[in-house]
């Protein structure tokens, strides 16, 4: 195990705010929890007096914050149903409320349920006025101030981000020129496995700079995190600390995504953001701890100050960051809380736990000063600060202003919205804004004066010498016939960015600890990689070097269409270790394949089968192509092991919407997500019968659509018509194709064969 030193030193630690400078606080809350990542306004007023009226309402559904910059109010909302369900961000005007510009997006292929839409934040880069939002369905964006799209990335389908049923998004947290998502992504090669991952993008142009792993295993029992991280400087270096679906607190480093450490609190996954007070970190979870019975705690750990660069031994067989000790540990308060985060003021930490009670506990301590009952149920909804007085937003669907000012807490206004709160109240420029489950509210809070208190200077680490190479985007996805040029960033030991250099030689790299030995079918001519016309479908790294600093390239080739599978080629080296069949793997660039599928033979011929070794799996969802295809057929033999009674689902993937048989429901199915688009018509299914299965989406100019699809045993003629055409009012107009199985409890397989996409004729 690495070595840590773990203490305050002077010089050495400088806890950073989210804003680059002071005079951007004034006015402007630019992100999800303000101008110090833990709540507080900086804020104060005189002549203070609530108005307990709303200024003005606009009655559209959401579980977030909105935030504010430059005489903008960006709120993140939803509207509609069944299929019109749309989750949409607005800008509008701060004093009024008015609608200045709005952007759709519309869910698909996720399994989210029960309208759990929105539970994030938009997040507004004062540098250059563009807002990013990553929504519920795993779309990042970057927009301009007038709503244009600068950047995008599907998540989804670019990088294998997995989605589940909580919805929980959280918000794009902005450092520099770095904008930091996450998301449990099952990609490919490493990044196979499930987990709980950080990806660094560059602001600007939405390139990949890196991509970080620092937890442990899977989520556990599918907790997918959205705890935002808290941005700091330490030991030279740009960091932040957040919480995993594994049960950790985390540091990463911003500048090239490398774990450096992480604290392991719990079982289930920890989905409060941390904030930092002095030398710690506090934060809370609500499931049982790593060492003792208990469920939930409220913590503070002491993290360290200096960072080794050679990090040293993890676990052995555990992988992700060094672990820090137990002792780390400075106090606990058994105290359960999933979602809501703690708020740390004037020496006091401020978190309600599940049941609607609020904590008030002495941050140096942990000793428990004051609490008070505020609802019956509290699940995401942080609180906020400002001069004195928490602003508490319940699940019930409540506002209450409490004065903390003295020894025992004070209930100043205790108002009933319509709706449920899922979302922190936000305090700027005299107002307080809550999102509920039916409106958006603005309340005033009149005064003489707003005064602003000066927020922390961010201290920017100075770069030192050049140690390594910082290949951009760090990972390519290229076709036959297409090629890249690869920008090569230069960092110091620290992570920290400091120019580019021109060239480099780039050779394949195989890492000594992977378990597929595979190269990716490309070459480099300078810095610009490129795939012939004839190229094989393939994955692989690249280092390159140049003048002793070196960096590594990660990359597929994806083909072109036409595009056939029959999995005869693959060879079926393992033995399973359950039922002892002689598998092989898919192809490596088919993303989140390799756990989710593998290669079998069956009846004389190899085909893709369903894997049953894990229930995060049950549902599998990969793709084969790139995000912004359009405008092919996809068509498969398809069939579900089983019995009369017990079916599972087999289905291929079109344009983002997934066409399927569903076994146990005998029909021909046509959903994206399931709750809101889902359309289907009778279709006997037999339990190891063959089936052919064919589709495709005809996109109109209005944007509606039709997505067909036909099924036939195989073997037999294929009928002429269509036997099921759903019409969907807001198509989607690009997507990738991919396979689809479902094995319910992991108990049924499926088994794909003689897979084709062809362009549309």
């Amino acid at each position: 195990m690495t070595k840590f030193r773990i203490g305050l030193s002077t010089g050495v630690l400088a806890v950073s705010m989210s804003v680059s400078a002071a005079d951007t606080n004034e006015g402007n809350w630019v992100s999800w929890r303000g101008p110090l990542q833990n709540g507080v306004s900086l804020e104060s007023y005189e002549g203070y007096e609530f108005n307990p009226e709303p200024l003005w309402t606009d009655s559209i559904a959401g579980r977030g914050t909105p935030v504010i910059f430059n005489g903008r109010l960006y709120s993140w909302g939803y509207r509609g149903s069944g299929s019109e369900v749309m989750e949409v961000l607005q800008a509008r005007e701060e004093k009024t409320g008015k609608v200045i510009w709005e952007r759709e997006t519309q869910d698909f292929m996720s399994d989210t349920a029960y309208s759990r839409y929105t539970l994030g934040a938009p997040t507004v880069d004062p540098a250059t006025g563009n807002i990013f939002l990553m929504n519920t369905y795993g779309e990042v964006y970057c927009l301009n101030p007038d709503g244009e799209t600068i950047w995008y990335h599907s998540l989804v389908e670019r990088f294998g981000r997995l989605t589940f049923p909580n919805g929980r998004a959280g918000s794009v947290v902005v450092d520099g020129d770095i904008a930091i998502v996450r998301g449990v992504t099952s990609y490919w090669g490493a990044d196979g496995p499930a987990r709980d991952r950080f990806f660094g993008l560059d602001k600007n142009s939405g390139e990949l700079l890196w991509s970080s792993t620092p937890g442990v295993g899977p989520p556990y029992l599918k907790d997918s995190s959205f705890s935002t991280p808290f941005l700091a400087t330490v030991d030279g270096r740009r960091v932040f600390y957040a919480g995993t679906g594994c049960g950790n607190i985390v540091c990463v480093n911003v500048g090239d995504g490398t774990p450096l450490w992480r604290f392991q609190v719990s079982k289930g996954g920890v989905n409060a953001s941390p904030v930092v007070y002095k030398d710690r970190v506090i934060c809370i979870h609500g499931a049982e701890n790593m060492d003792t019975t208990e469920t939930g705690r409220l913590f503070a750990f002491r993290f360290p100050t200096e960072l080794d660069e050679k990090l040293g031994e993890v676990e052995e067989g555990q992988g992700g960051a060094p672990k820090l000790p137990a002792d780390t540990e400075l106090w606990r308060y058994t105290f359960e809380q999933f979602n809501c985060s703690p708020l740390v003021v004037d020496g006091k930490v401020y978190q309600m736990d599940k049941t609607g009670l609020m904590l008030c506990v002495d941050a140096e301590t942990g000793k428990v000063l004051w609490e008070l009952k505020l609802a019956n149920e509290q699940l995401f909804a942080s609180p906020a600060y400002a001069d004195g007085k928490l602003y508490v937003t319940t699940s019930p669907g409540e506002l209450i202003i409490i004065d903390v000012t003295g020894a025992e807490p004070k209930i100043l206004h205790d108002i009933k919205l319509e709706g449920n709160c899922y979302g922190s109240a936000m305090i700027c420029s005299g107002r307080v804004y809550v999102h509920t489950s039916e409106k958006l509210y603005a309340f005033e809070i009149k005064n003489t004066g707003i005064k602003w208190a000066k927020a922390p200077e961010v201290e920017r680490p100075a770069p030192g010498a050049p140690a390594k190479l910082l290949p951009v985007p760090a990972d390519v996805l290229i076709t036959p016939g297409s090629s890249q040029t690869i920008t090569l960033r230069t960092l110091d030991a620290a992570g920290n960015h400091i120019g580019t250099v021109d060239s480099a030689e780039w050779a394949t790299f195989i890492p000594p600890t992977a378990k597929v030995k595979s190269t990716m079918d490309a070459s480099f001519k300078g810095n610009t990689i490129s795939a012939e016309e004839n190229a094989k479908e393939s994955a692989g790294a690249w280092k390159a070097t140049s003048g002793g600093l070196t960096g590594i390239l990660r990359g597929r080739v994806s083909k072109n269409l036409p595009y056939f599978q029959d999995f005869e080629a693959f060879e079926l080296p393992e033995e399973h270790a359950v039922d002892k069949v002689k598998f092989g793997h898919p192809p490596l660039p088919w993303i989140g394949a390799r756990l989710k599928w593998d290669i079998r033979e069956l009846d004389g011929n190899k085909v893709l089968a369903k894997t049953l070794d894990s229930v995060l799996f049950q549902r599998g969802l990969t793709f084969i192509g790139a995000p912004g295809q359009k405008n092919y057929t996809v068509q498969a033999d398809v069939m579900t092991d089983g019995s009369r009674r017990i079916k599972s689902v087999v289905g291929l993937i079109n344009q983002r919407y997934i066409i399927a048989l569903v076994g146990n429901s005998n029909v021909l199915e046509v959903s994206s997500n399931h709750e809101h688009f889902h359309k289907t018509v009778p279709f006997p299914i037999t339990a190891n019968q063959w089936y052919t299965l064919k589709t495709r989406v005809d996109v109109a100019a209005d944007g509606s659509g039709v997505v067909r699809a036909k099924a036939w045993k195989k073997g037999e003629p294929e009928p002429e018509a269509w036997t099921i055409e759903a019409e969907h009012k807001h198509a989607y107009s690009t997507g990738a194709p991919g396979v689809y199985g479902f094995a319910p409890q992991a108990q049924k397989r499926v088994f794909i064969d003689n897979l084709s996409v062809t362009p549309n004729e």
